[in-house]
């Protein structure tokens, strides 16, 4: 059974940095992209940043500059550095992956979510 495992999560203050670290646990024949999502009290979950099996990163606009994605295909993990950080990026953060089993094709898997809480 495949997993979705997230650490990294925190209370911060403002300015103050953050690494989410998301590895994929079980069987699987590959990932395809891998990403972060966030949901904030009362708004919708929304795209933070993505990353293609190549490296082709796409972020929010509220991330640009200031978040990073990376990912260690051997290690099935995906990161997201995050600096800078403002209350407004307070949420609970989902990592997202879409795995292609050996038998099924691609499917999404989320992780847990891990909360990010940025203090003013």
């Amino acid at each position: 059974q495949v997993q979705l495992v997230e650490s990294g999560g925190g209370l911060v203050h403002t300015g103050e940095s953050l690494r989410l670290s998301c590895a994929a646990s079980g069987i699987l024949h590959s990932i395809d992209n891998m990403g972060w999502y966030r949901q904030a009290p009362g708004k919708q979950r929304e795209l933070v940043a993505e990353i293609s099996p190549n490296g082709h990163r796409n972020f929010a606009d509220s991330a640009k500059g200031r978040f990073t994605i990376s990912r260690d295909g051997a290690k099935n993990a995906v990161y997201l550095q995050m600096n800078s950080l403002v209350p407004e990026d307070t949420a609970v953060y989902y990592c997202n992956a879409e795995i292609r089993l050996l038998t099924k094709p691609v499917t999404p898997y989320w992780g847990q979510g891990t909360q990010v809480t940025v203090s003013s």
